[in-house]
């Protein structure tokens, strides 16, 4: 299985660009990780927040095929905690599942036609994250699914 990170703008503190790098150099033995940034939608002071979502969320689908299991990273998703999400993880990799989409979409969500188009939503927390820390939370629960998958010791029980 391949994952695919959809992210709505790029990562403007480097201490988070950082994070996110080393976590995505050490998923590299466990899993491909494509990393993909759709830029932040120009103008947006004219945009309403529907029309700004729509534009973002164009971007999004021109951006996953038609067999890939999208998953929305969204407040109003199903909560894991990190072994399960390593079971959904595992999952997934075991029935074949050939590309796990997961996106960060931008300040407003998503529009409804990237709600239609998902599979499923999680969410990482009933606390509210800005986008740029959401990328390196999520990032770093991938690495610890793969090691808990792995059995290997960073995750501690």
């Amino acid at each position: 299985m391949k994952i695919k990170l959809l992210l709505i703008g790029k990562t403007d503190d480097d201490y988070l660009k950082k994070g996110i790098e080393k976590y995505l150099k050490r998923l590299k033995h466990y899993i491909t990780v494509d990393v993909h940034v759709i830029p932040d939608i120009k103008n947006t002071r004219k945009l309403t927040e529907e029309q700004q979502k729509q534009k973002e969320g164009e971007q999004i689908l021109s951006r996953v095929a038609t067999g890939d299991h999208l998953i929305l990273l969204d407040e109003k998703g199903k909560e894991f905690n990190s072994e399960l999400f390593a079971k959904h993880i595992e999952k997934k990799m075991i029935t074949g599942t050939r590309c796990t989409v997961f996106v960060v979409g931008g300040p407003y969500g998503f529009s409804a036609d990237v709600y239609k188009r998902c599979n499923e939503k999680i969410s990482l927390s009933q606390m509210t994250f800005s986008h740029q820390m959401v990328r390196l939370i999520f990032t770093e629960q991938i690495y610890r699914a793969m090691t808990i998958i792995k059995g290997e010791p960073y995750h501690h029980q």
